[in-house]
């Protein structure tokens, strides 16, 4: 009896692991191919359903080249995560180099940053990796959720004030141009390296009524976003302006430029001389600050 009792208790555990075996099995073959499943959520609000030429959205994102890391590197950040995890797949045996060489470079990151939202743009990121192919890309973002409060309910009053809902895109965008240009300085400390507001970014501009290059692209760029209007910065070695699809044309709008300062400081000086030019005009004028590269903001290469 007892030998029939233990018969019966082994053939009940054979049982049970027969129906666990399989999941086992997938699970160890999962992690030997290095294939885990990327946990991919929903972007943010400030998501751009765009797709440019230099950078795309990735549906995997599973890596099988550079150009698939730099849209992954996009995506991660268009879609407003602070932080993602993916793998490389074996058949990509320069996976983990690549990612180190763009993980150290600034200025790569840099342009792909100028792809994204204001508010999704990164101050710094940290990319984490080992030998086993897993990344995982860590975001600190530019701007703080109390910056980014204060500013739409700026942006919502400026609009509310300026705009009417009749007007034409292009109406629109100079009504912007110039209200910005007429109610910011720009901030002469900052070429000292005299930091006494957030000029470099939209808060400046909006809120401090004081901005140098990176504050006023990113101010247009907001109102343009919330028009879905197409647009991205362009940045240059040493400045940055705003690129922007009207008229069915990828156009240069630069309110850095033409907001110079004057010899007195007491005269608020508005120009269009870089409102809505395109790139032959724009080089016509031969400034070197200007001098962008047209593999990366390929749209403006015509």
């Amino acid at each position: 009896m007892k030998k029939s009792l233990t018969i019966i208790f082994l053939l009940a555990i054979l049982v049970g692991l027969s129906f666990q075996i399989n999941p086992v099995t997938d699970k160890l073959a999962k992690v030997l191919r290095r294939e885990p499943t990327v946990i991919i959520t929903k972007p943010n609000s400030y998501y751009k359903s765009y797709n440019y030429k230099y950078v795309k959205e990735s549906k995997t994102y599973i890596p099988y080249s550079k150009q698939d890391l730099k849209d992954i590197f996009y995506s991660i950040l268009n879609n407003g995560y602070q932080s993602l995890t993916f793998y490389c797949p074996s058949e990509y045996t320069d996976c983990l180099n690549d990612v180190n060489s763009f993980s150290s470079d600034a200025n790569l990151l840099t342009h792909i940053n100028n792809f994204v939202s204001p508010f999704n743009t990164f101050s710094d990121i940290k990319v984490i990796y080992d030998e086993t192919g897993e990344v995982t890309v860590k975001i600190n973002k530019l701007y703080t959720t109390e910056e980014i409060n204060q500013i739409n309910s700026q942006i919502d009053k400026i609009i509310a004030k300026e705009i009417k809902e009749d007007m034409e895109l292009e109406d629109k965008v100079l009504k912007i141009h110039d209200y910005v240009i007429n109610t910011t300085k720009y901030d002469e400390d900052r070429i000292n390296n005299i930091i006494k507001y957030k000029s470099n970014i939209a808060y400046g501009p909006l809120i401090e009524k004081y901005g140098i290059c990176g504050g006023y692209a990113d101010t247009m760029a907001l109102f343009l976003n919330r028009w879905n209007v197409p647009n991205f910065k362009v940045s240059s070695t040493t400045h940055v302006w705003n690129a922007i699809y009207i008229n069915d044309t990828w156009l240069h709008l630069d309110l850095t430029w033409d907001d110079p300062v004057s010899e007195d400081r007491t005269i608020n000086t508005l120009l269009h001389k870089f409102y809505l030019i395109d790139t032959k005009t724009l080089e016509e004028y031969n400034i070197t600050d200007h001098d962008f590269n047209k593999t990366i903001y390929q749209e403006l290469a015509n």
